[in-house]
């Protein structure tokens, strides 16, 4: 069993310190999920974690199973078990996914034949894993897309920033049973970012945690979700776990 801690995260964007001490540990095959209001945080976590440099750690340490991935860079980080979808998954010209793949340390030996496998399995035609990465694909072929690369790279944890963003519902579908099945099949630990309670009918999760100005201030099991949505965020503003 594998371990994903973050501890005493503290990022600073544009000379503003958003995270203040983030904490969250999970476990393989866990499913754990984020929510918040706007400006809590929730991006800044994954944009943080994902290496991006507009994002500046202060404080704090994100391990896998004891290794420091804020010393990594973003390709080393994937290679040592973190796997990250951002909200808007960025064009890339020129690099198709097999390319993609291979940097990250997928194996070449039969690769394209295990892409055009995975791409079945989402639902997702084949001839756009041979255009180069997201360039002029719907937001539902780049969420599909990405399920493709998590289940050849089969990561230890996969990070998912707003996964559900503009999905359809056949779409999200799809996306969330690919998780599911990534939990049982290698033991994925899956930590999902949403605004939405649509994502956790498809994708029950272990553990949820509410983010206020920068920290988890509650977590509790899929029950927390309804109160949520009866009484949304205020309460939980300016607490303290």
């Amino acid at each position: 069993m594998s371990t994903l801690n973050i501890a005493g995260l503290r990022v600073e964007v544009a000379g503003k310190e958003v995270l203040k001490g983030f904490d969250l540990t999970m476990a393989s095959g866990e499913v754990h999920v984020i929510m918040g209001p706007n400006g809590s945080g929730k991006s800044t976590l994954a944009h943080a974690i994902a290496g991006h440099p507009g994002y500046r750690v202060l404080a704090g340490s994100v391990t896998i199973d004891g290794v420091e991935l804020l010393d990594l860079s973003p390709t080393e980080r994937t290679r040592h078990g973190l796997f990250l979808a951002l909200q808007h998954p960025m064009e890339v010209p020129g690099v198709r996914p097999r390319d993609l793949l291979v940097a990250a340390g997928a194996s070449p030996e039969g690769l394209t034949e295990r892409m055009t496998l995975e791409a079945q399995r989402v639902e997702l035609r084949p001839e756009v894993l041979e255009r180069f990465v997201n360039v002029d694909l719907s937001g539902g072929e780049r969420k599909r897309a990405e399920m493709v690369q998590l289940a050849i790279l089969q990561p230890k944890f996969a990070m998912l920033d707003e996964i559900d963003s503009g999905l359809d519902v056949d779409a999200l579908g799809a996306v969330a049973r690919r998780l599911r099945e990534a939990t049982a099949q290698w033991n994925c630990g899956v930590l999902a970012i949403t605004h939405f309670r649509r994502l956790l009918n498809e994708l029950i999760p272990t553990k949820i945690h509410v983010v206020s100005e920068g920290r988890v201030v509650a977590t509790g099991g899929p029950e927390l979700a309804e109160v949520l949505e009866k009484d949304g965020y205020e309460p939980f503003r300016g607490a303290t776990t």
